[in-house]
């Protein structure tokens, strides 16, 4: 079995004394894992670090084994995002929360080209964090969590939508809250694609509210496992 594509390295980590078994996201062929063959040695190494855009082929004598990889480097993120402490850890965050969510060798290729643009984002547009914003929530849809913020649940209205219930993950209207305001997530404009001057300073909020369903509906049909500690460490970054 084999085939060649480019992917984006997610992880990395060491194999035996001078292998290395990396994670790629591919659009094809989604999130695959393979052995570099010589993956440590100091042609190699500086190649395979995160967020990193690979050429690779990939072989292995039966599909469902690990198989190898041979790789090739069509460009590094590392320079754009090594001095920029907050760029840094949204390209963590990312690398994290796909090698978590994502199935083995089951292809998102619209999920795919949003994070290769997303990468390509940090450390170069200064509005990047909204950019992630709506990738967390291009993640939930990908995977079918997918929010409702067009109208509230409550009145149908689409104005004046302050709100997300955590239960249903549908926007509510400040007059729909009512008594019930405080059992539920606030809603920051830019979510919505409503952005203000100070729509920047809305991300934290928008990652809360992005970060619930994330907890509460995409990791429990993962196992339950916990939200990679890169997300929070982007959240304590930015803020939040």
């Amino acid at each position: 079995m084999e085939w060649r594509g480019q992917g984006i390295l997610l992880s990395v980590r060491r194999h035996g004394e001078h292998a290395a078994i990396i994670e790629v996201f591919t659009k094809e062929h989604g999130l695959h894992a393979g052995v570099v063959r010589g993956g440590t040695s100091r042609k190699l190494a500086p190649v395979l670090q995160p967020g990193a855009q690979l050429d690779v082929s990939w072989r292995a004598r039966l599909q469902d084994h690990l198989g190898a990889f041979t790789v090739e480097p069509v460009k590094s993120r590392a320079a754009q995002v090594m001095g920029d402490r907050q760029a840094l850890a949204g390209l963590n965050a990312i690398c994290g929360l796909l090698c978590f969510a994502l199935g083995e060798r089951d292809p998102h290729p619209e999920l795919y080209d949003q994070s290769l643009d997303l990468f390509d984002r940090l450390g170069g547009d200064p509005a990047w964090p909204l950019a992630y914003m709506f990738w967390e929530l291009a993640l939930l849809e990908e995977l079918g969590f997918g929010l409702d913020l067009d109208s509230c649940a409550v009145t149908g209205e689409t104005q004046e939508l302050t709100y997300v219930s955590p239960k249903s993950g549908r926007s509510v209207s400040t007059k729909g809250a009512g008594e019930w305001a405080d059992r539920l997530l606030p809603l920051p404009p830019s979510l919505r694609g409503l952005f203000g001057q100070n729509a920047l300073d809305e991300v934290p909020a928008g990652l809360r509210v992005t970060g619930h369903f994330l907890e509460a509906w995409m990791a429990p049909s993962i196992g339950n496992k916990p939200l990679p500690a890169a997300r929070q460490r982007l959240l304590d970054v930015l803020g939040g």
